[in-house]
C-alpha cells in the first residue's frame, strides 16, 4: 500500500475531517464485529433507523393521517436515485421488490422468437442467470462467456454478439471474483449494433460511480441492502422510455395507471413513466429507509465514497497477500475490482474451514468463488480490517 492510500485510510483525505465523527454516528456497530459482507447484506446506517422507527411510530398513532407526505418522500426517493445514477429523469425510475423482479420484468416483457440468443458471462449470480435461462421453451439461448482468465473480458464479450443476439445483460461487478467491467466499451458495442443492454448493478451502486446513460444501458437494476445500505423488500429499476415501451406488462393494478389517484376514473391508459412497473401500493416502509440511506451516501458524495472504498480494497488486497499460504484470487488492476476482494488458502479444501473460523472470531465476510470473500465500504474502520487479516493469519500459522 502506497503511502497516498494509507493517507486516505487514516487521514480522510478528501474527505470533511467531520465525516470522522459522522461514521461513528452513523454505524455504531459492536466493537467485536469486524463487518466486510457488504456486498451481502449491510448495516443500516442510524439515520435509516431513526426514518423506519419514526415511520412506525406515526403509523401507530396517526394511521396514514400523512400519507400526502409519505408520497413526498416517495417522489423525492426518486429524485435521490435519479441524482445517484446519472438518470435522464425521475420518470426513467420504478420502485420494485428486488433485482430479480426486475430481470423478470424485462425477460418476460420483451417479444422473443425462436433462434434468439442472450449473451451473458459465466460468472453471474443466479439472478442473473435464471431467468433468462426460463426462456428456453420459448427457443431462447443464453450464451455464457466465460471470463475465467480473459485478458480482456469486454471483447471477449463483444465477439459472441451477432445477428442473433436481442440482448446482453452483465453485473457490473461480479458478485463472486469481484471483477469490474467496463460497461461503457460494452454498452457503445451494444447500441452500435442495436441490441439492448441490461445492467444488475447491485454491486456497484452505492460503492463506485455507475452512469446509466455514459454506458448506454437499457435497464439497470439493484436492491437497496447492499452497498446503498437500505433495507431488502426495494431496489430500483432503471428504463429508457424508448425501452420500456418494448416491454409487455405481465402485471396490473391501481398504481401502474397515468392517473393512478383518481380512482374513480373507469377508463385508464398504462403511466408513461417507469411506475407502469409498479402495479400495487408502494413499499413506504422501505421508501423511508431507502430515502434516509441514500441521503447519506449523497451527503458524502459519490466520488468520495468510491475513492474510500477502493482504498480500502486495495488495502485488504496488499495485507492478505503478503500473508504466506493466502493467494487473492480478485482481480487487482485498477479498474478491474470495486468492494470485492476474494481470496484463498493455497489448500482450497481449507476454505470452508478458515470461513468457519472468521465466523467463530466475528469477522463477517461470504465464501465466494472459490475462496473467502471480504467487502467493506467507505465507512469500514482500518482496524476492522487489521483485525480481519491478523485472523486469517492466525489461522493460517495454526
Amino acid at each position: 500500500m502506497d503511502l497516498a492510500d494509507f493517507h486516505l485510510i487514516n487521514s480522510n483525505t478528501g474527505l470533511a475531517m467531520a465525516n470522522s465523527n459522522l461514521y461513528s454516528e452513523e454505524f455504531p456497530l459492536d466493537e467485536s464485529i469486524s463487518y466486510l459482507n457488504h456486498a451481502a447484506v449491510a448495516p443500516w446506517p442510524n439515520r435509516s433507523r431513526l426514518a423506519v422507527t419514526r415511520f412506525a411510530e406515526e403509523n401507530m398513532r396517526q394511521g396514514s393521517t400523512h400519507y400526502r407526505h409519505w408520497m413526498a418522500v416517495e417522489g423525492r426517493l426518486r429524485e435521490q436515485i435519479q441524482t445517484l445514477i446519472n438518470a435522464p429523469a425521475c420518470d426513467d425510475i420504478a420502485l420494485l421488490k428486488n433485482t430479480s423482479e426486475a430481470l423478470s420484468v424485462v425477460a418476460y416483457g420483451l417479444p422473443w422468437k425462436k433462434g434468439d440468443t442472450i449473451v451473458t458471462s459465466d460468472e453471474e449470480f443466479p439472478s442473473n442467470r435464471i431467468v433468462w435461462q426460463s426462456l428456453a421453451d420459448q427457443g431462447v439461448k443464453l450464451k455464457e462467456v466465460s471470463l475465467h482468465d480473459c485478458d480482456d473480458p469486454e471483447q471477449a464479450i463483444i465477439n459472441a454478439l451477432d445477428t442473433s443476439t436481442r440482448l446482453v445483460t452483465l453485473s457490473s461487478i461480479q458478485y463472486a471474483s469481484g471483477m469490474r467491467l467496463d460497461l461503457q466499451r460494452i454498452g457503445q458495442a451494444c447500441r452500435q449494433r442495436a441490441i439492448l443492454f441490461c445492467v444488475d448493478a447491485i454491486q456497484s451502486i452505492g460503492a463506485v460511480n455507475l452512469d446509466v446513460q455514459a454506458c448506454h444501458a437499457d435497464f439497470v437494476m439493484a436492491d437497496a441492502h447492499k452497498w446503498m445500505l437500505g433495507p431488502e423488500g426495494i431496489a430500483l429499476f432503471y428504463s429508457t422510455p424508448e425501452a420500456r415501451d418494448r416491454l409487455k406488462l405481465k402485471q396490473y393494478g391501481w398504481h401502474m395507471v397515468e392517473n393512478h389517484l383518481d380512482f374513480n376514473a373507469r377508463a385508464w391508459e398504462i403511466a408513461h413513466s417507469a411506475r407502469r412497473f409498479e402495479c400495487g401500493s408502494p413499499n413506504m416502509l422501505g421508501i423511508h429507509a431507502l430515502h434516509a440511506s441514500l441521503s447519506l451516501l449523497l451527503e458524502i458524495g459519490t466520488t468520495d465514497i468510491e475513492e474510500r472504498v477502493l482504498a480500502n480494497v486495495r488495502f485488504l488486497q496488499q495485507a492478505l497477500g503478503e500473508i504466506p499460504g493466502i493467494r487473492v484470487i480478485s482481480n487487482t488492476t485498477p479498474g478491474r475490482f470495486g468492494g470485492i476482494v476474494t481470496f484463498s488458502t493455497s489448500d482450497r479444501m481449507d476454505n470452508e474451514t478458515l470461513f468457519h473460523f472468521l465466523s467463530d472470531h466475528n469477522i463477517l465476510c461470504a465464501p465466494r468463488g472459490g475462496g473467502i470473500r471480504f467487502s467493506p465500504h467507505f465507512y469500514t474502520a482500518k482496524r476492522q480490517m487489521q483485525r480481519a487479516v491478523q485472523t486469517v493469519a492466525t489461522f493460517m500459522d495454526k
